[in-house]
Parts: C-alpha cells; structure tokens; sequence
C-alpha cells in the first residue's frame, strides 16, 4: 500500500491525459484492493473512467482496469455489479482475440466465478465446458490453465447444482482423475492445484454416494 501511495503522489501532478498518471492510479487501486477495498474502489472506478475517456483505443488496457474493477467488487460482496463487468470483459475478449486465446479463457474462468457466487451454476457449466475443449486444444492438456478449468467445472457439478445427475457426476469424476496424474506429475505433491484435486476427488466420490445409482458402482 505504501509502494501504491508513493506511485501516485510521484505522478499526481502529470495532466490526466498522462499515461503515467493512469497507471499509476490503477497502481494505488490494486494495492488497496485486498487490504481495504472501501478505499480502493473509488480509486478504481476513476482509473476506468479516465482509461476509456482518454486511451479507448487500447483495449487490452480498458479490459484490465475493469476486470480490477469486477474483483474489488466481488471483495465487497457487490455481485451483481462485478457479474456485469466480467460479463462485458468476456464478450469483449471473444471479439478482440475470439474463444482460442488464453487471455479469453482466463476470463472465462473468471465470469465462471462470478457466476457460480451469484447461483447461476448451469449457466457457469455450460462455459466452462466449452472453454475446456478450447483450453485442451489451444494451451494442451497439461497447462495450469486447463487444469483450473478442469477444476472448477467439477467443482461446480458437484455443489449445490440441482441439475446434476449421477452421470455427469461419473464423467467429470473421471475427468478429474484422468488429469490427476498430470497435476502431480507437473506441479508436484504440496502444490495448490495438485492439492484441490486430491480433495476434489474424495468430494466426487462422496458426492455419488448420496445417489441410488451407487450401489451399481
């Protein structure tokens, strides 16, 4: 937060057409973001504000200052607004860089998210299949980012997702373990990945107990 402070204060007096000027706001917005989001989003709006005012022709720019924006709201529990965001930063990566690009599944991951906090689970599925085949396909099957996609598509067919049947529960189990072995072989026992999955797995098979069809399997 201090690095953040003396950034803006370096800039603060450049013309807000300044380039520097602007990074430099978003700079104090995201180190405020996680320790005291109540101060950094004012910071943070102004920063999209003056990023589409002055530099709309820079997309990559734009995207970044609001899916900053998106996270600080979901920090402060404001949902609906975040959704919004990650929403239009999604449609804008598919038009700027189309499904095959790993900047537009990491977004998509991130709607993914946004989703599945506000209850639209079938929705949040219906993506993250989708971007999985693209992930597979552009990025390869041992990429971090496929991997996540793989990890919260179970997730999320294992929560409280009504629609969930004990089929689709079977097929993403086996997805998950298909991919185990590739998560520990790359990242190693003690990593986070390496680790959601090992507890992914004992959720799986906890979650097909609850179904009749069990006892068959």
């Amino acid at each position: 937060v201090a690095l953040g402070w003396a950034c803006w204060k370096m800039y603060l007096g450049r013309p807000e057409t300044a380039f520097l000027r602007c990074q430099a706001l978003g700079i104090l917005g995201r180190s405020l973001r996680l320790p005291r989001p109540e101060e950094a989003l004012p910071v943070l709006e102004a920063n999209l504000a003056l990023t589409r005012r002055y530099w709309s022709h820079d997309r990559e720019v734009i995207l970044t200052a609001q899916s900053t924006l998106a996270n600080c709201y979901a920090s402060l529990e404001r949902d609906d607004e975040a959704l919004v965001l990650l929403r239009a930063n999604y449609a804008s990566w598919v038009t700027f860089r189309g499904t095959a690009n790993e900047s537009t599944i990491a977004s998509a991951l991130n709607l993914c998210v946004g989703l599945n906090v506000i209850g639209h689970l079938d929705e949040a599925v219906t993506l993250l299949r989708s971007t999985l085949k693209e992930a597979q396909r552009v990025l390869g099957f041992g990429n971090a980012s496929t991997l996540k996609v793989v990890g919260f598509l179970a997730t999320t067919i294992i929560s409280d997702r009504s629609s969930s049947s004990f089929e689709e529960i079977l097929e993403v189990g086996a997805l998950v373990n298909e991919h185990f072995d590739t998560v520990r072989r790359i990242f190693g026992v003690g990593h986070p990945l390496t680790q959601q999955f090992s507890t992914l797995s004992g959720d799986i098979l906890a979650k097909l107990k609850t179904f009749p069809e069990s006892a068959g399997h």
